[in-house]
């Protein structure tokens, strides 16, 4: 089992930022390919949303939600992966969760979610 710790988030205005932020305390994330994921309010798991995935450096792929929006960076010697989100509305009020997946496709890591409330 991969432990992923997630921080950041919040009560954010409309139209401002936040950052959220995920540490493996013990394995590199480099072993991994690394995700972003939301789960709006009422949705299941199965409905999660990719915000963005990291697969190595210059391997990095946003999804729609978070193309022009959101940007993400790592620290290696920190081991930890920031989610810089700008320019929020309503609708990105979530949970966000980050992942580990093996670059195996044989497990999957799921962080235990850090809550963004964005007011209108």
């Amino acid at each position: 089992q991969v432990q992923l710790v997630e921080s950041g988030g919040g009560l954010v205005q409309f139209g401002g930022s936040t950052q959220l932020s995920c540490t493996l305390p013990e394995s590199p994330f480099s072993k991994y390919v690394m995700s972003w994921y939301r789960q709006r309010l009422g949705k299941g798991a199965e409905e999660r949303e990719l915000v963005v995935v990291f697969r190595r450096p210059g391997d990095v792929g946003y999804g729609a939600i978070a193309r022009g929006r959101f940007t993400i960076s790592t620290d290696s010697a920190k081991n930890t992966l920031t989610l810089q989100m700008n320019n929020l509305t309503p609708e990105d009020t979530a949970v966000y969760y980050c992942r580990a997946r093996e670059r195996d496709f044989s497990a999957e890591y799921w962080g235990q979610g850090t809550q963004v409330v964005v007011a209108s």
